[in-house]
């Protein structure tokens, strides 16, 4: 009889032959060196064993369920929540409930979830669940030089028409802009970091807090990828970062902004910011830079610096349940602060139900 309980420290090989069957051995060679960093040094684990739960089957491991713990701010109170991260079943044992039960096994241990970058297994999951419906997290460009526009399902004549098309906009968006505040590079977030997310978490509906240890965690610390972080200062006091990496797609390079905060209102600050990141964008030759954002706040200060909207990819789906939230929480979602780091596709967490029978 099948049995879920929480991960002991013998499980550890099951775990690992069975992550290697359902994502390969690349994947899995990948896991075993992020898990310390992610299931030991994560500031908000508590006790010394990762917080994953276990489908058992006589001495075999047939399914597992691991959470990434954080705190989840709404407007400022905050409750324990958690992603669901690393869900896969046996092949052989899928479409016999596994799934759910893990998961159902996962919501009753925490008062908040997110699941971000959403596979179609996981849309049938969180349905049968009782979450809300998944939104859309609005994904915003800005076109840096004329590949910028190029699409990898396009001919290659038609790729280079759009582009001579566009290239007069691209030009003017793109045009290099003066930074007129020291922008610093920084290794450590620090307790001015804390006093930031201090001030802003009143104006988030929803958000991870963002202090300063859980920071240097999520973006310093991790080794198998390396981010690079800018900071804005005023008189010793941080008034916003920006978080960002080069990556290399088929039509070209990249540069995603993968999180940021600053307050709503300071339109200046933000600026400043993305001009420093344009300005390490075109010196690594990248083609756009790509943000994932869905405050309306700070998406309209994107725009005003050169971003236009385009289709996403990306979608959250949040479920609270330690407090009782309005009606339309799930439903408004201009004041939630989500960004590529609060997703997979980053990649450095493998969130939500993604292998999870349907």
């Amino acid at each position: 009889m099948p049995e879920i309980e929480l991960y002991r420290p013998e499980d550890r090989r099951g775990v690992e032959a069975l992550y290697r069957r359902v994502f390969g051995p690349d994947a899995a060679s990948a896991w075993q060196l992020r898990w310390d960093w992610q299931f030991r040094r994560d500031p908000y684990i508590d006790g010394d064993q990762p917080p994953i739960w276990i489908t058992r089957e006589g001495p075999s491991v047939v399914g597992m369920l691991a959470s990434l713990p954080m705190r989840l701010s709404l407007k400022g109170l905050e409750v324990r929540g958690a992603w669901p991260m690393d869900a896969m079943v046996a092949p052989e044992r899928q479409h016999q409930g596994f799934g759910e039960q893990l998961f159902r096994a996962f919501e009753r241990s925490v008062g908040g979830a997110l699941a971000v970058g959403l596979t179609e297994h996981a849309h049938h999951l969180l349905h049968r669940v009782g979450w809300h419906d998944p939104c859309a997290v609005p994904c915003l460009v800005k076109p840096l030089t004329r590949r910028a526009v190029r699409q990898p399902h396009w001919p290659t004549a038609v790729n280079r028409l759009v582009s001579a098309i566009t290239l007069p906009v691209v030009r003017f968006v793109s045009r290099a802009r003066p930074i007129r505040q020291e922008v610093q590079s920084i290794r450590r977030f620090d307790a001015s970091a804390t006093a930031l997310w201090d001030r802003v978490a009143p104006k988030l509906d929803l958000a991870v807090r963002r202090d300063a240890t859980y920071l240097t965690w999520r973006y310093i610390e991790p080794p198998h990828i390396r981010y690079n972080v800018v900071s804005l200062t005023h008189d010793g006091a941080m008034q916003a970062y920006a978080v960002y990496r080069h990556v290399q797609e088929p039509r070209g390079k990249v540069t995603l902004l993968v999180d940021f905060l600053c307050d709503p209102d300071d339109e200046a600050s933000l600026a400043t910011l993305l001009r420093s990141v344009d300005r390490e964008a075109r010196a690594n030759d990248s083609d756009k830079v790509r943000a994932y954002v869905t405050h309306a706040g700070y998406r309209r200060l994107l725009r005003r610096s050169g971003y236009f909207v385009v289709k996403s990819d990306l979608e959250v789906a949040a479920h609270v349940s330690a407090v009782q939230v309005p009606p339309t929480f799930y439903d408004e979602t201009d004041r939630w602060h989500i960004t590529l780091g609060d997703a997979d596709q980053d990649p450095v967490l493998r969130v939500g139900a993604a292998t999870l029978e349907a």
